[in-house]
């Protein structure tokens, strides 16, 4: 029995590709270039780009029929309705109803039989943030995502890739010490301005709120201000240390502080304070007063030239000096505060010393005055100090 068979007529031909066999091929034919017929079957429909009439595929000329058999059995070829091929069936609006094209959303295209519908192309993407630049590598060149690796320097011991930007030298010792100098002299500097401000502001405000509550220590009534034809009071004695002794005015300078007793650093360091062993005010001798100088005391001291007045004022009594010299001598001259200093004329004196020049004490800036009038706090102020004293 052979293994191959002649087609069966009955056969769908549309669905088996039969063998080709040389010896029904033309002398001047070759395999490759005859095409398979294909029957006209009613079933076997192509799919048509157009339904335009103009638009057919080429038609395909024919050749001579032929029939397929096997290599072993030569079969007569069978005859094929050539005229089949000639021209593909024609499928138009009116034949086969196709549905309508759409798009990708679904809404529908209008076209017409005689153009083309090539696919609806997809939606963008949408818009993608743009990439993030890669980091700038430390060292110059080469992969910054690729780690430092060590490099062996003998044996045992290893060194970074880039030991030689690191290493010691004479160069580096002098940056290093450049550097080190700058910013302590960058610290050294923050420091004096922070002194500086807290001498300017902060001993201003510490001075003003201890003299307010020296104000308020102070016991001395609110007289009336009658005309008072009553004799001198008695001379005051000297209150304990660190007590007010009395008020000075400095009209020039709009100032005034509470003079406290005694002059040690614990004594004067938010008030001006009294010489123990000097005169009480308006007594014969020399009322001393010393003070410090900064803002917030005998700052502008130096301001104070002969023939201004300074206002003393007591529990009971105004005194009004006027300055009559203004001297700088050394912390020694001690005489400065004697009951009759060198110079003047003995008499009811007011001195007043404060170290010099600002921001230093190695002088002492002295002003003396003489006693020039007094009257009772009853009377009213003094008309050097005027209404707003």
């Amino acid at each position: 029995m052979s293994r191959h068979r002649a087609p069966d007529p009955q056969d769908d031909e549309t669905t088996t590709f039969p063998r080709v066999v040389a010896d029904a091929l033309p002398a001047d034919a070759s395999i490759t270039s005859v095409l398979p017929i294909v029957p006209a079957d009613a079933t076997t429909v192509l799919p048509v780009v157009s339904a335009d009439a103009t638009t057919a595929l080429p038609v395909v000329r024919p050749q001579t029929p032929l029939s397929w058999s096997s290599a072993t059995e030569q079969t007569p070829p069978r005859p094929v309705d050539a005229d089949a091929t000639t021209q593909l069936p024609r499928i138009g609006g009116s034949g086969i109803a196709r549905p309508a094209p759409t798009t990708a959303t679904g809404r529908a295209v209008a076209t017409d039989e005689t153009g083309l519908l090539g696919a609806v192309p997809p939606a963008p993407p949408p818009d993608e943030a743009p990439a993030k630049p890669s980091p700038r590598p430390r060292w110059g060149g080469g992969d910054p995502q690729v780690p430092v690796k060590a490099v062996r320097a003998g044996e045992k011991n290893y060194r970074s890739a880039h030991a030689e930007y690191t290493r010691t030298t004479v160069g580096s010792v002098i940056r290093s010490t450049l550097r080190g100098t700058g910013e302590l002299m960058i610290t050294f500097g923050l420091v004096i301005l922070l002194f500086a401000a807290y001498e300017v502001w902060g001993k201003t405000a510490i001075v003003d709120a201890h003299q307010s509550e020296l104000e308020q220590g102070l016991a001395w009534d609110n007289p009336t201000v009658t005309p008072s034809t009553a004799p001198s009071p008695a001379p005051l004695a000297p209150p304990a240390a660190g007590k007010a002794v009395a008020r000075l005015y400095l009209p020039k300078l709009k100032k005034h502080w509470v003079v406290v007793q005694g002059v040690t650093q614990k004594d004067i360091r938010y008030a001006p304070g009294h010489y123990p062993n000097s005169a009480m005010p308006g007594q014969p001798g020399n009322f001393s007063v010393a003070g410090h100088r900064n803002r917030a005391t005998f700052w502008d001291l130096d301001q104070i030239k002969p023939g201004d007045r300074i206002v003393v004022e007591t529990a009971e009594m105004w005194y009004v000096y006027e300055v009559v010299k203004q001297r700088i001598v050394l912390p020694t001259a001690v005489e400065v505060v004697r009951p009759t200093p060198p110079g003047l004329t003995a008499g009811k004196l007011i001195t007043l010393t404060t170290c010099n020049p600002k921001f230093d004490n190695y002088q002492r800036l002295i002003i003396h005055g003489t006693l020039v009038s007094e009257q009772s706090r009853a009377d009213g102020q003094p008309a050097e100090l005027g209404a707003g004293a």
